[in-house]
């Protein structure tokens, strides 16, 4: 979450945005509560630690495991004040993918989400910053392409797209990463195209082509082999992070 407007009313939305999404886990994870804007906005409808709870949960977890795909802009929506109360309203923000009719970064098929690779190194700076620089996984870091009949095997296979998205991602883990962020793991998403939540079938995240058509067989899309070679590779000689 980065602010709509360079505004302190819109500077807080965004941090109420992540302690809503975020700070829900990770503060009690290491803190032993809630964040301060839950307990506030939320109020009684918020659960409370006891003391015996909040002696377990803070500090009881080997690493964190971080899934990132996009980043939305944060704006100030006191107005919600008024709409029933729930999760989607309680934090009074508004989320948009859009300043001033430009979208934050490039759409892939998923219409919520944008290419904002610069918003993985914010948050693991922030995780660093606000949770004691944590044991940090990537668990999941992906973008999805529309499953096109049309094309053929070889123009699915073509997906420069993804390379572009997970050097771009992987070149702002490793500025993280010089930064002291301690992450120890990535996981890409996905290995294989796959039934994908409400979009099925027509979304396709793999960097393996699935034919759906033919027994399930897979072929490598080109971001498969740059991976591959990615791994292999000398990295510092070769220029690779």
């Amino acid at each position: 979450m980065v602010p709509l407007y360079d505004t302190e009313l819109d500077h807080d939305a965004a941090q109420r945005a992540i302690d809503f999404m975020f700070g829900w886990f990770m503060d009690p994870l290491t803190r032993g509560e809630y964040p301060s804007s839950m307990r506030s906005l939320v109020g009684s409808r918020l659960p409370k630690f006891t003391n015996n709870e909040s002696n377990l949960v803070r500090g009881s977890f080997d690493f964190i495991g971080l899934n990132y795909y996009t980043t939305n802009y944060a704006t100030d929506a006191p107005q919600l004040r008024d709409a029933n109360p729930s999760f989607i309203t309680d934090f009074l923000v508004n989320t948009t993918t859009e300043r001033n009719g430009k979208p934050i970064g490039p759409r892939a098929y998923s219409k919520w989400l944008f290419v904002y690779p610069q918003g993985i190194l914010e948050l693991l700076l922030y995780t660093k910053a606000k949770y004691n620089n944590p044991i940090i996984y990537i668990t999941e870091n992906g973008i999805d392409e529309f499953n096109d009949p049309t094309l053929t095997l070889e123009e699915a296979l073509n997906d420069t797209t993804r390379i572009d998205y997970y050097y771009s991602h992987l070149y702002n883990i490793q500025t993280a990463i010089k930064n002291g962020v301690n992450v120890k793991g990535y996981f890409a998403w996905s290995l294989i195209d796959n039934f994908e939540w409400s979009k099925g079938y027509t979304s396709r995240f793999g960097i393996y082509f699935a034919d759906y058509e033919n027994d399930l067989k897979r072929y490598p899309k080109k971001s498969a082999i740059w991976f591959q070679n990615f791994l292999i590779k000398d990295k510092p000689h070769h220029g690779y992070i």
